[in-house]
């Protein structure tokens, strides 16, 4: 007689993961001198002011406070200047505020002759992490904010720069 635990049928959440990506009319220095300061995110319309510590080395902490209220905690584990690439993580969220958890994510430019494209990428789990989340906490919901964060960011990233 074989007796598998039940639990062997079930299984938790799955890492999702959320790319996006915009082009920018203007240099890629130029872009990366407003994208690169890991202390200022005021380019991202949702984000009503930014405060932290540590400036752009590794370590350095920011707490983003959001129009609709809540607050986002997030903390710089790489910053690669010359590169023009920085990765950072959510160290602390209400799920009601963003619905992840285990949430990191990496910002990119790349030069594209005189533009640039900007790419934002994370990965995540859901803001529920047992099995049958409610459906505000599901992947789904996860992919859908981080999503909707992403393009809102780069659009708004996207006019400051191009000044629309």
């Amino acid at each position: 007689i074989c007796l598998l635990p039940l639990a062997a049928s079930a299984h938790g959440p799955t890492r999702q993961k959320v790319t996006e990506t915009v082009e920018i009319n203007a240099p890629a220095d130029k872009v990366w001198a407003v994208v690169g300061n890991f202390q200022d995110m005021s380019w991202h319309p949702a984000v009503k002011s930014t405060e932290g510590t540590g400036g752009n080395d590794v370590g350095a902490t920011r707490t983003l406070t959001l129009d609709g209220g809540g607050q986002i905690f997030e903390k710089l584990n790489k910053y690669d200047d010359a590169g023009k690439t920085l990765s950072y993580e959510i160290t602390e969220v209400d799920v009601k505020v963003v619905p992840v958890t285990n949430y990191a994510a990496h910002i990119t430019v790349t030069a594209d002759g005189d533009k640039s494209k900007v790419e934002w990428k994370s990965a995540f789990y859901r803001g529920f992490v047992n099995n049958d989340p409610p459906p505000e906490l599901s992947d789904e919901a996860a992919v859908k904010a981080i999503t909707g964060i992403f393009q809102s960011g780069l659009e708004g990233l996207k006019k400051k720069l191009e000044g629309g």
